[in-house]
């Protein structure tokens, strides 16, 4: 709405020189540098990613974020303030079952008429890769290129690595 309505972007700095946004900058230097520091002191970002470091700051700073919404200290129009009192009454999306069935039998199509030795020896390279951790890039290409589905792809990488599962380090 700001843009639209009050010009304040025909101008590449409308702010220049105002003493509270310089402030803001500088505090905002200040905490960077900070976590900076905070992060060298633990070995790096590859460190500092290996303890949590980093997803426990973004979830902290998410839980502030929502926690000053929910006390009305932070306000965001048409969450804690301004709403609409309109409430449309929830309506479930209810999927056609004939997507389903024209999706699976799709799926068989592809699998029936697809290379198998082709999809084999691409599947076998991308497993062989996985494990080596090499570029996975072209061999998912490959496996692409010969038909193999997402979900394949994504098996193989599964049954090497694992699923991803956050801790709880916050």
């Amino acid at each position: 709405m700001l843009a639209y309505e009050t010009d304040v972007t025909k101008t590449v700095d409308p702010f220049a020189g105002s003493y509270a946004i310089e402030s803001l900058t500088n505090d905002l230097e200040v905490e960077i540098r900070r976590l900076l520091d905070v992060i060298e002191e633990m070995g790096g970002a590859a460190a500092a990613i290996e303890t949590g470091f980093q997803k426990s700051e973004i979830e902290r700073s998410a839980y502030d974020f929502a926690r000053e919404i929910d006390r009305g200290e932070r306000i965001v129009v048409g969450v804690n303030r301004f709403q609409i009192d309109e409430h449309e009454p929830y309506e479930p999306l209810r999927l056609d079952p004939k997507i389903g069935e024209t999706q699976t039998q799709a799926l068989a199509q592809l699998r029936a008429s697809r290379d198998k030795g082709a999809h084999e020896s691409a599947m076998a390279e991308f497993a062989e890769a996985v494990k080596r951790e090499a570029n996975l890039l072209p061999y998912i290409k490959r496996a692409l290129q010969a038909k193999a589905t997402i979900g394949e792809v994504c098996d193989v990488m599964r049954s090497e690595w694992g699923v991803y599962r956050p801790s709880d380090v916050f």
